[in-house]
Protein backbone atom coordinates (compact mmCIF):
# COMPACT_ATOMS: atom_id res chain seq x y z
CA UNK A 1 0.00 0.00 0.00
CA UNK A 2 1.16 3.99 -0.43
CA UNK A 3 0.67 5.60 2.58
CA UNK A 4 2.01 9.37 3.46
CA UNK A 5 2.54 10.75 7.02
CA UNK A 6 4.62 13.04 9.28
CA UNK A 7 7.02 11.29 11.16
CA UNK A 8 8.65 13.29 14.17
CA UNK A 9 7.58 16.77 12.02
CA UNK A 10 9.12 14.96 8.71
CA UNK A 11 6.87 13.94 5.40
CA UNK A 12 7.13 9.79 4.79
CA UNK A 13 5.92 8.45 2.08
CA UNK A 14 6.18 4.78 1.48
CA UNK A 15 5.19 2.33 -1.33
CA UNK A 16 4.70 -0.88 -1.67
CA UNK A 17 4.15 -1.28 2.17
CA UNK A 18 3.01 -4.87 3.41
CA UNK A 19 -0.28 -3.67 5.09
CA UNK A 20 0.49 -5.84 8.25
CA UNK A 21 3.45 -4.16 8.85
CA UNK A 22 3.29 -2.53 12.85
CA UNK A 23 4.11 0.91 13.38
CA UNK A 24 6.67 -0.96 15.91
CA UNK A 25 8.33 -2.73 13.78
CA UNK A 26 8.60 -0.17 10.84
CA UNK A 27 10.04 2.24 13.47
CA UNK A 28 12.66 -0.31 14.89
CA UNK A 29 13.70 -2.09 11.93
CA UNK A 30 13.68 0.18 9.12
CA UNK A 31 14.49 3.86 10.62
CA UNK A 32 16.47 2.59 13.60
CA UNK A 33 14.43 4.37 16.29
CA UNK A 34 14.20 2.12 19.01
CA UNK A 35 13.05 4.15 22.00
CA UNK A 36 9.98 2.69 20.84
CA UNK A 37 10.19 -0.35 22.34
CA UNK A 38 8.46 -3.95 22.31
CA UNK A 39 7.38 -5.55 25.45
CA UNK A 40 4.22 -7.52 25.02
CA UNK A 41 3.85 -6.93 21.56
CA UNK A 42 -0.08 -7.13 22.29
CA UNK A 43 -1.01 -3.73 23.88
CA UNK A 44 -0.45 -4.50 27.31
CA UNK A 45 2.40 -2.82 28.07
CA UNK A 46 2.87 0.60 26.82
CA UNK A 47 6.36 0.49 25.98
CA UNK A 48 5.86 0.75 22.40
CA UNK A 49 3.59 3.77 23.29
CA UNK A 50 3.34 7.01 20.34
CA UNK A 51 1.33 10.17 19.67
CA UNK A 52 -0.58 9.99 17.08
CA UNK A 53 -2.26 13.51 15.18
CA UNK A 54 -4.88 14.23 13.00
CA UNK A 55 -7.90 16.68 12.84
CA UNK A 56 -9.08 14.94 15.66
CA UNK A 57 -6.25 15.88 18.21
CA UNK A 58 -3.20 13.84 19.74
CA UNK A 59 -3.71 10.37 21.56
CA UNK A 60 -1.55 7.80 23.17
CA UNK A 61 -1.55 4.71 20.71
CA UNK A 62 0.36 1.20 21.30
CA UNK A 63 2.58 1.12 18.20
CA UNK A 64 2.89 -2.73 18.43
CA UNK A 65 -0.42 -2.86 16.95
CA UNK A 66 -0.69 -0.21 15.10
CA UNK A 67 -0.64 -1.10 11.04
CA UNK A 68 0.83 1.36 8.72
CA UNK A 69 -2.20 1.78 6.29
CA UNK A 70 -4.00 3.42 10.30
CA UNK A 71 -1.74 6.35 10.38
CA UNK A 72 -1.88 7.13 6.56
CA UNK A 73 -2.22 11.14 6.72
CA UNK A 74 -1.68 11.41 10.34
CA UNK A 75 1.37 12.45 12.40
CA UNK A 76 3.52 10.28 14.33
CA UNK A 77 5.47 11.23 17.49
CA UNK A 78 7.96 9.16 19.08
CA UNK A 79 9.96 9.32 21.63
CA UNK A 80 12.98 10.60 19.89
CA UNK A 81 10.31 13.65 19.10
CA UNK A 82 8.97 14.64 22.49
CA UNK A 83 12.31 17.07 22.81
CA UNK A 84 12.58 20.38 21.29
CA UNK A 85 14.26 20.40 17.39
CA UNK A 86 17.50 21.89 19.88
CA UNK A 87 17.60 19.39 22.34
CA UNK A 88 15.99 20.76 25.32
CA UNK A 89 13.30 18.20 27.27
CA UNK A 90 9.94 18.08 27.48
CA UNK A 91 8.59 18.90 30.96
CA UNK A 92 7.92 15.61 31.61
CA UNK A 93 11.32 14.40 30.54
CA UNK A 94 12.82 17.26 33.09
CA UNK A 95 10.28 16.01 35.92
CA UNK A 96 11.13 12.28 35.31
CA UNK A 97 14.85 12.89 36.02
CA UNK A 98 13.83 15.47 39.33
CA UNK A 99 11.49 12.51 40.64
CA UNK A 100 13.67 9.67 39.95
CA UNK A 101 11.14 8.26 37.60
CA UNK A 102 13.45 5.64 35.76
CA UNK A 103 15.80 2.91 37.05
CA UNK A 104 16.07 0.14 34.11
CA UNK A 105 14.63 2.66 31.68
CA UNK A 106 12.95 0.22 29.78
CA UNK A 107 9.85 1.07 29.98
CA UNK A 108 10.48 5.00 30.46
CA UNK A 109 9.99 6.19 26.59
CA UNK A 110 6.66 4.75 26.64
CA UNK A 111 5.63 6.39 29.99
CA UNK A 112 7.24 9.81 28.85
CA UNK A 113 4.93 9.68 25.85
CA UNK A 114 2.17 8.76 27.39
CA UNK A 115 2.89 11.33 29.63
CA UNK A 116 3.56 14.49 27.04
CA UNK A 117 0.29 13.35 25.57
CA UNK A 118 -1.73 13.82 28.53
CA UNK A 119 0.17 16.87 29.27
CA UNK A 120 -0.77 18.12 25.38
CA UNK A 121 -4.53 17.25 26.15
CA UNK A 122 -4.21 18.71 29.59
CA UNK A 123 -5.30 15.43 31.35
CA UNK A 124 -4.33 15.33 34.78
CA UNK A 125 -6.26 12.14 36.09
CA UNK A 126 -2.67 10.36 35.74
CA UNK A 127 -3.72 6.92 37.51
CA UNK A 128 -5.93 6.86 34.20
CA UNK A 129 -3.98 7.79 32.08
CA UNK A 130 -0.89 5.96 32.80
CA UNK A 131 -2.86 2.60 33.59
CA UNK A 132 -1.34 1.16 30.32
CA UNK A 133 1.96 1.55 31.21
CA UNK A 134 4.02 -0.95 33.12
CA UNK A 135 7.19 -0.44 35.37
CA UNK A 136 8.20 -3.16 36.47
CA UNK A 137 10.98 -2.01 39.10
CA UNK A 138 10.82 1.67 39.59
CA UNK A 139 7.14 2.10 41.13
CA UNK A 140 4.31 4.08 40.03
CA UNK A 141 4.79 6.95 42.83
CA UNK A 142 7.55 8.83 41.16
CA UNK A 143 6.01 8.63 37.98
CA UNK A 144 2.97 10.05 39.26
CA UNK A 145 5.05 12.88 41.06
CA UNK A 146 6.49 13.39 37.76
CA UNK A 147 3.46 13.63 36.32
CA UNK A 148 1.87 16.21 38.80
CA UNK A 149 5.37 17.78 38.67
CA UNK A 150 4.84 18.34 34.84
CA UNK A 151 1.44 19.58 34.69
CA UNK A 152 1.41 23.16 34.88
CA UNK A 153 3.91 23.44 32.65
CA UNK A 154 3.03 25.30 29.29
CA UNK A 155 2.81 22.74 26.18
CA UNK A 156 5.87 23.04 23.60
CA UNK A 157 5.60 24.64 20.49
CA UNK A 158 6.62 21.90 18.46
CA UNK A 159 4.08 19.37 19.75
CA UNK A 160 1.22 21.75 19.58
CA UNK A 161 0.45 21.16 15.84
CA UNK A 162 1.70 18.39 13.75
CA UNK A 163 -0.36 18.07 10.61
CA UNK A 164 0.17 17.07 6.27
CA UNK A 165 1.97 20.34 4.58
CA UNK A 166 -0.21 21.47 1.84
CA UNK A 167 0.25 19.99 -0.98
CA UNK A 168 1.01 16.36 0.48
CA UNK A 169 -1.84 13.95 0.04
CA UNK A 170 -4.19 12.64 2.72
CA UNK A 171 -5.87 9.33 2.83
CA UNK A 172 -8.69 10.87 0.82
CA UNK A 173 -7.12 12.38 -1.83
CA UNK A 174 -5.28 9.70 -2.45
CA UNK A 175 -5.54 7.98 -6.26
CA UNK A 176 -7.62 4.82 -5.94
CA UNK A 177 -5.59 3.47 -8.74
CA UNK A 178 -2.88 3.27 -6.35
CA UNK A 179 -4.12 0.74 -4.21
CA UNK A 180 -4.57 -2.58 -5.16
CA UNK A 181 -7.79 -4.45 -4.91
CA UNK A 182 -6.65 -6.84 -2.06
CA UNK A 183 -5.93 -4.21 0.31
CA UNK A 184 -7.84 -1.07 0.33
CA UNK A 185 -8.71 1.93 2.56
CA UNK A 186 -11.88 3.28 1.55
CA UNK A 187 -12.97 6.50 1.94
CA UNK A 188 -16.89 6.55 2.55
CA UNK A 189 -19.38 3.74 4.02
CA UNK A 190 -21.07 3.15 0.48
CA UNK A 191 -17.11 2.17 -0.79
CA UNK A 192 -16.60 -0.20 1.84
CA UNK A 193 -20.21 -1.68 1.11
CA UNK A 194 -19.67 -2.19 -2.36
CA UNK A 195 -16.17 -3.63 -2.16
CA UNK A 196 -16.78 -5.96 0.85
CA UNK A 197 -20.00 -7.35 -0.72
CA UNK A 198 -17.24 -8.57 -3.62
CA UNK A 199 -14.62 -9.31 -0.93
CA UNK A 200 -16.87 -11.20 1.10
CA UNK A 201 -14.06 -12.92 3.18
CA UNK A 202 -11.66 -10.21 3.72
CA UNK A 203 -10.76 -9.03 7.29
CA UNK A 204 -12.33 -5.44 8.06
CA UNK A 205 -10.06 -3.67 10.16
CA UNK A 206 -10.87 -0.80 12.33
CA UNK A 207 -8.88 -0.06 15.59
CA UNK A 208 -6.82 -3.46 15.46
CA UNK A 209 -6.50 -3.90 19.22
CA UNK A 210 -7.82 -7.69 18.15
CA UNK A 211 -6.98 -8.23 14.47
CA UNK A 212 -3.51 -6.76 15.55
CA UNK A 213 -2.65 -9.83 17.59
CA UNK A 214 -3.71 -11.64 15.12
CA UNK A 215 -0.55 -11.06 13.62
CA UNK A 216 1.98 -10.30 16.31
CA UNK A 217 0.82 -13.56 18.60
CA UNK A 218 -0.78 -15.80 15.96
CA UNK A 219 1.45 -15.03 13.09
CA UNK A 220 -1.70 -15.08 10.65
CA UNK A 221 -1.91 -13.75 7.14
CA UNK A 222 -4.93 -11.67 7.00
CA UNK A 223 -4.97 -12.03 3.19
CA UNK A 224 -7.86 -9.35 1.70
CA UNK A 225 -8.09 -6.19 4.18
CA UNK A 226 -9.69 -2.84 4.27
CA UNK A 227 -8.34 -0.50 7.07
CA UNK A 228 -11.75 1.35 7.42
CA UNK A 229 -10.75 3.80 10.57
CA UNK A 230 -10.50 6.78 8.41
CA UNK A 231 -14.09 7.09 7.11
CA UNK A 232 -15.66 9.95 8.68
CA UNK A 233 -19.70 8.66 8.07
CA UNK A 234 -18.46 5.45 9.39
CA UNK A 235 -17.93 6.96 13.16
CA UNK A 236 -19.18 9.85 15.63
CA UNK A 237 -22.21 9.93 17.67
CA UNK A 238 -24.93 11.70 16.28
CA UNK A 239 -28.39 12.76 18.10
CA UNK A 240 -31.21 11.69 16.20
CA UNK A 241 -33.84 13.12 18.33
CA UNK A 242 -35.26 10.01 20.71
CA UNK A 243 -32.30 8.22 20.19
CA UNK A 244 -28.55 8.24 20.06
CA UNK A 245 -26.71 6.80 16.57
CA UNK A 246 -22.82 5.44 17.17
CA UNK A 247 -21.53 4.95 14.21
CA UNK A 248 -19.36 1.43 14.02
CA UNK A 249 -16.01 2.58 14.35
CA UNK A 250 -16.11 5.37 17.15
CA UNK A 251 -13.63 4.48 19.43
CA UNK A 252 -14.80 3.27 23.52
CA UNK A 253 -12.65 7.08 24.45
CA UNK A 254 -15.72 9.00 22.17
CA UNK A 255 -17.99 6.54 23.78
CA UNK A 256 -16.71 6.86 27.47
CA UNK A 257 -16.65 10.97 26.83
CA UNK A 258 -19.88 10.80 25.37
CA UNK A 259 -21.92 8.66 28.20
CA UNK A 260 -19.76 10.22 30.90
CA UNK A 261 -22.57 13.10 31.45
CA UNK A 262 -25.75 10.24 30.73
CA UNK A 263 -25.34 7.37 32.22
CA UNK A 264 -22.20 7.54 35.00
CA UNK A 265 -21.68 3.71 35.65
CA UNK A 266 -21.50 3.07 31.98
CA UNK A 267 -18.52 5.30 31.64
CA UNK A 268 -17.02 3.86 34.87
CA UNK A 269 -16.91 0.41 33.02
CA UNK A 270 -16.22 2.23 29.66
CA UNK A 271 -13.05 3.56 31.86
CA UNK A 272 -11.96 0.02 32.99
CA UNK A 273 -11.91 -1.05 29.15
CA UNK A 274 -8.46 -2.05 28.23
CA UNK A 275 -6.07 1.19 28.69
CA UNK A 276 -6.07 4.53 27.47
CA UNK A 277 -3.97 3.51 24.00
CA UNK A 278 -6.43 0.75 23.64
CA UNK A 279 -9.49 2.48 24.30
CA UNK A 280 -8.22 5.36 21.81
CA UNK A 281 -7.99 2.77 19.06
CA UNK A 282 -10.63 0.13 19.63
CA UNK A 283 -14.25 0.59 18.16
CA UNK A 284 -17.63 -0.52 19.74
CA UNK A 285 -18.15 -1.88 15.78
CA UNK A 286 -15.38 -4.39 16.59
CA UNK A 287 -16.44 -4.96 20.26
CA UNK A 288 -19.54 -6.20 18.56
CA UNK A 289 -18.68 -7.89 15.76
CA UNK A 290 -15.96 -10.17 17.03
CA UNK A 291 -18.87 -11.92 18.80
CA UNK A 292 -16.63 -12.77 21.90
CA UNK A 293 -18.44 -13.88 25.13
CA UNK A 294 -16.73 -11.67 27.75
CA UNK A 295 -17.04 -8.56 25.48
CA UNK A 296 -17.86 -5.38 27.73
CA UNK A 297 -20.07 -3.31 25.31
CA UNK A 298 -22.57 -5.94 23.88
CA UNK A 299 -23.98 -6.25 27.55
CA UNK A 300 -24.65 -2.82 28.60
CA UNK A 301 -26.19 -1.85 25.36
CA UNK A 302 -28.28 -4.79 25.31
CA UNK A 303 -29.17 -3.78 28.61
CA UNK A 304 -30.09 -0.07 27.21
CA UNK A 305 -32.29 -1.42 24.24
CA UNK A 306 -30.22 -1.11 21.57
CA UNK A 307 -30.63 -2.02 17.73
CA UNK A 308 -27.90 -3.53 15.47
CA UNK A 309 -27.81 -1.92 11.84
CA UNK A 310 -25.91 -4.26 9.37
CA UNK A 311 -25.26 -3.32 5.65
CA UNK A 312 -24.43 -5.84 2.51
CA UNK A 313 -23.98 -3.55 -0.52
CA UNK A 314 -26.85 -1.17 -0.82
CA UNK A 315 -29.04 -3.27 1.56
CA UNK A 316 -29.54 -2.38 5.27
CA UNK A 317 -30.94 -4.21 8.00
CA UNK A 318 -31.70 -3.93 11.77
CA UNK A 319 -32.31 -6.35 14.62
CA UNK A 320 -32.41 -6.61 18.42
CA UNK A 321 -28.46 -6.63 19.49
CA UNK A 322 -29.06 -9.45 21.59
CA UNK A 323 -30.30 -11.04 18.52
CA UNK A 324 -26.92 -10.37 16.61
CA UNK A 325 -25.09 -13.37 19.11
CA UNK A 326 -26.04 -16.71 17.97
CA UNK A 327 -24.13 -19.26 19.78
CA UNK A 328 -20.35 -19.05 20.38
CA UNK A 329 -18.38 -17.59 17.63
CA UNK A 330 -21.22 -17.30 15.05
CA UNK A 331 -23.41 -14.10 14.61
CA UNK A 332 -26.02 -13.64 12.31
CA UNK A 333 -24.04 -11.72 10.18
CA UNK A 334 -24.08 -12.79 6.16
CA UNK A 335 -20.78 -13.05 4.07
CA UNK A 336 -19.77 -9.07 2.67
CA UNK A 337 -21.74 -7.70 5.32
CA UNK A 338 -20.90 -5.44 8.53
CA UNK A 339 -21.60 -3.36 11.50
CA UNK A 340 -22.91 0.28 9.89
CA UNK A 341 -24.16 1.61 13.55
CA UNK A 342 -25.62 1.21 16.68
CA UNK A 343 -28.74 3.08 18.00
CA UNK A 344 -29.79 3.50 21.42
CA UNK A 345 -32.68 5.15 22.74
CA UNK A 346 -32.53 8.36 25.03
CA UNK A 347 -33.37 6.78 28.70
CA UNK A 348 -33.35 7.72 32.28
CA UNK A 349 -30.34 6.81 33.92
CA UNK A 350 -31.41 3.70 35.74
CA UNK A 351 -28.64 1.50 34.53
CA UNK A 352 -25.81 0.00 36.26
CA UNK A 353 -22.89 -1.58 35.09
CA UNK A 354 -20.95 -3.74 37.20
CA UNK A 355 -17.42 -5.68 36.07
CA UNK A 356 -15.99 -8.03 37.96
CA UNK A 357 -12.19 -9.07 37.28
CA UNK A 358 -8.91 -9.67 39.06
CA UNK A 359 -7.48 -6.26 38.39
CA UNK A 360 -9.02 -3.53 38.26
CA UNK A 361 -7.17 -2.14 35.16
CA UNK A 362 -6.34 -3.71 32.47
CA UNK A 363 -8.44 -7.04 32.93
CA UNK A 364 -10.50 -9.20 30.69
CA UNK A 365 -13.88 -9.73 32.85
CA UNK A 366 -14.92 -12.67 34.74
CA UNK A 367 -18.89 -11.75 35.00
CA UNK A 368 -19.88 -8.46 33.49
CA UNK A 369 -23.67 -8.02 34.28
CA UNK A 370 -26.04 -4.60 33.02
CA UNK A 371 -29.36 -4.19 35.12
CA UNK A 372 -31.48 -1.54 33.78
CA UNK A 373 -34.75 -1.45 35.80
CA UNK A 374 -37.50 0.87 35.19
CA UNK A 375 -39.86 1.36 38.13
CA UNK A 376 -43.21 3.73 38.82
CA UNK A 377 -43.17 4.41 42.23
CA UNK A 378 -42.44 1.17 44.35
CA UNK A 379 -43.82 -1.26 41.34
CA UNK A 380 -41.20 -2.69 38.64
CA UNK A 381 -42.56 -1.88 34.97
CA UNK A 382 -39.56 -2.82 32.69
CA UNK A 383 -36.20 -4.50 33.23
CA UNK A 384 -33.67 -5.22 30.65
CA UNK A 385 -30.79 -7.76 32.28
CA UNK A 386 -27.92 -8.82 30.28
CA UNK A 387 -24.74 -10.34 31.26
CA UNK A 388 -21.27 -11.31 29.76
CA UNK A 389 -19.35 -14.66 30.65
CA UNK A 390 -22.13 -16.48 31.59
CA UNK A 391 -22.65 -18.01 28.43
CA UNK A 392 -21.54 -18.46 24.68
CA UNK A 393 -21.97 -14.98 23.76
CA UNK A 394 -23.55 -12.09 25.81
CA UNK A 395 -26.62 -12.75 26.98
CA UNK A 396 -30.30 -11.29 28.41
CA UNK A 397 -31.23 -12.46 31.29
CA UNK A 398 -35.09 -13.17 30.70
CA UNK A 399 -36.72 -15.23 32.85
CA UNK A 400 -35.07 -12.87 35.85
CA UNK A 401 -36.68 -9.99 34.22
CA UNK A 402 -39.85 -11.55 33.95
CA UNK A 403 -39.24 -12.33 37.86
CA UNK A 404 -39.26 -8.80 37.99
CA UNK A 405 -41.32 -6.97 36.00
CA UNK A 406 -45.14 -5.99 37.66
CA UNK A 407 -43.68 -6.68 41.19
CA UNK A 408 -43.03 -4.56 43.78
CA UNK A 409 -39.54 -3.08 44.19
CA UNK A 410 -37.91 -4.76 47.33
CA UNK A 411 -35.25 -7.40 48.34
CA UNK A 412 -38.14 -10.03 48.34
CA UNK A 413 -38.93 -9.36 44.36
CA UNK A 414 -35.00 -9.45 43.55
CA UNK A 415 -34.36 -12.36 45.39
CA UNK A 416 -37.00 -14.13 43.18
CA UNK A 417 -34.97 -12.90 39.93
CA UNK A 418 -31.57 -14.25 42.13
CA UNK A 419 -33.00 -17.17 41.77
CA UNK A 420 -34.14 -17.81 37.80
CA UNK A 421 -30.67 -17.04 37.25
CA UNK A 422 -29.92 -20.11 38.39
CA UNK A 423 -32.53 -21.62 35.40
CA UNK A 424 -31.28 -19.85 32.67
CA UNK A 425 -27.08 -19.82 32.96
CA UNK A 426 -25.36 -22.60 33.03
CA UNK A 427 -21.57 -20.87 33.09
CA UNK A 428 -18.15 -22.37 32.19
CA UNK A 429 -15.37 -22.82 34.76
CA UNK A 430 -12.39 -21.28 33.31
CA UNK A 431 -8.90 -19.39 34.06
CA UNK A 432 -10.94 -16.69 34.92
CA UNK A 433 -13.60 -18.01 37.10
CA UNK A 434 -15.25 -21.53 38.23
CA UNK A 435 -18.64 -21.67 37.67
CA UNK A 436 -19.80 -21.12 40.81
CA UNK A 437 -18.16 -18.10 41.14
CA UNK A 438 -19.88 -16.92 38.15
CA UNK A 439 -23.39 -17.97 38.92
CA UNK A 440 -22.99 -16.87 42.30
CA UNK A 441 -21.63 -13.25 41.84
CA UNK A 442 -24.30 -12.96 39.15
CA UNK A 443 -27.00 -13.60 41.29
CA UNK A 444 -25.18 -11.06 43.82
CA UNK A 445 -25.38 -8.52 41.18
CA UNK A 446 -28.51 -7.85 41.20
CA UNK A 447 -28.70 -7.47 45.37
CA UNK A 448 -26.75 -4.63 44.52
CA UNK A 449 -28.02 -2.89 42.07
CA UNK A 450 -31.20 -2.90 44.73
CA UNK A 451 -28.93 -1.42 47.26
CA UNK A 452 -27.50 1.05 44.94
CA UNK A 453 -30.70 2.18 43.97
CA UNK A 454 -31.47 2.63 47.60
CA UNK A 455 -28.28 4.78 47.99
CA UNK A 456 -26.10 1.82 49.88
CA UNK A 457 -22.62 2.12 48.48
CA UNK A 458 -21.38 -0.66 47.47
CA UNK A 459 -18.58 0.28 45.41
CA UNK A 460 -15.26 -0.62 47.38
CA UNK A 461 -13.42 2.47 45.74
CA UNK A 462 -16.45 4.57 47.86
CA UNK A 463 -16.97 3.06 50.56
CA UNK A 464 -14.58 4.26 53.49
CA UNK A 465 -14.37 3.01 57.13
Amino acid sequence: MDITFLLNGEVVSLTGLAPTTTLLDWLRETQHLTGTKEGCNEGDCGACTVMITDEDGSRALNGCILFMPQINGKSVTTVEGISAPDGTLHPVQQTMIDHHGSQCGFCTPGFVVTMATAHLNGKTDHDTQLAGNLCRCTGYAPIIRAAQAAQTAPVPKHLRAFKLPDGIKSPGETDRGTQPSTHVQPRTTDELAHWYADNPDATLIAGATDVGLWVTKQFRDLGTTAFINQIPDLRGIADMGDHWRIGATTTIADLETHFAPLHASLATMLRRYGSTQVRNAATIGGNIANGSPIGDGPPALIAMGATLHLRHGDTRRSLPLEDFFIDYGKQDRVPGEFVEAVTVPKQPDTLRYYKLSKRFDQDISAVCGCINITRDGGNITDARIAFGGMAGTPKRAAQAEAALINNPFNEATIHLAMKALHKEFQPLTDARASAQYRLATAQNLLLRYFHDANQVQTDLHEVTA
